[in-house]
């Protein structure tokens, strides 16, 4: 059973992330600004979901032009985090939440690589959805976790993040806050300290990066770097430890 959860989380993560280029191309934009419909080409772009190649023009081989990157990254990306969530979590009842919930978190890295934006439309609505969902599965047999936790952690994590930003405002932002707020529920679900540990590795991960950029030049001390993704990856790893150790 735990293959066929493995399997399964992961083919759902490739589909999914299959289509995300279109929706990343469309939210990536400044902030103040409307989504974008039209593609670089002038033509209108339909939907939300999908591969970002233009109708309109032609690209190699006679296929519509691509002009929002590749689907096979998010798409191999995506495979990857729901297949080892499946394999943390099995069959217990969160797993199809954070499966579910992954490629929302994949989206939002892309969204954040390309502005430095976490947009609200994503954020706020997975803060509610996480927490709803585990209230839900915190119901079901063979749940491994506190939905009280996960609640706790949320609001713990996103007044964590509130400070920082109080703190120091031009090194994070608000996007950053709000979507401490999900990852925190993820993290509190099984307990404070899966919470610690995803809540510390996200800093981590984002420190040596940032120290790496300095030591090689490729920034400065006042250059900014996308944060999300080393948030998402440091609840990651923390949800990781806290599904193979239930």
């Amino acid at each position: 059973m735990g293959a066929v959860v493995i399997i399964l989380a992961a083919v759902y993560g490739a589909a999914v992330g299959s289509g995300l280029p279109r929706a990343a191309y469309r939210l990536s934009v400044e902030p103040g600004e409307p989504w974008r419909g039209l593609c670089p080409a002038g033509h209108p772009v339909a939907g939300w979901f999908g591969a970002a190649r233009c109708g309109g023009r032609e690209g190699p081989g006679g296929r519509p032009a691509a002009y929002g990157g590749s689907r096979w990254p998010p798409a191999a990306v995506c495979a990857a985090v729901c297949g080892v969530l499946g394999a943390a979590g099995g069959v217990r009842p969160e797993t199809a939440v954070f499966v579910g919930a992954a490629p929302v978190c994949v989206l939002l890295g892309m969204v954040d690589l390309a502005v430095h934006r976490l947009p609200d439309v994503l954020t706020l609505p997975l803060a509610g959805a996480t927490a709803a969902l585990l209230g839900v599965a915190a119901l079901l047999p063979c749940a491994a976790g506190s939905w009280r936790g996960a609640l706790l952690g949320g609001a713990a994590l996103g007044a964590a993040y509130l400070v920082l930003f109080l703190i120091n405002p031009a090194g994070m932002g608000l996007g950053d806050v709000k979507l401490a707020l999900p990852l925190g529920v993820a993290l509190g679900w099984y307990g404070w300290g899966v919470w610690a540990a995803g809540a510390f590795l996200g800093l981590l991960y984002g420190a040596v990066y940032g120290l790496g950029a300095l030591l090689t030049s490729r920034a400065t001390r006042k250059t900014g770097f996308a944060f999300g993704p080393f948030m998402a990856a440091g609840t990651l790893s923390g949800v990781l430890l806290g599904g193979f150790g239930a």
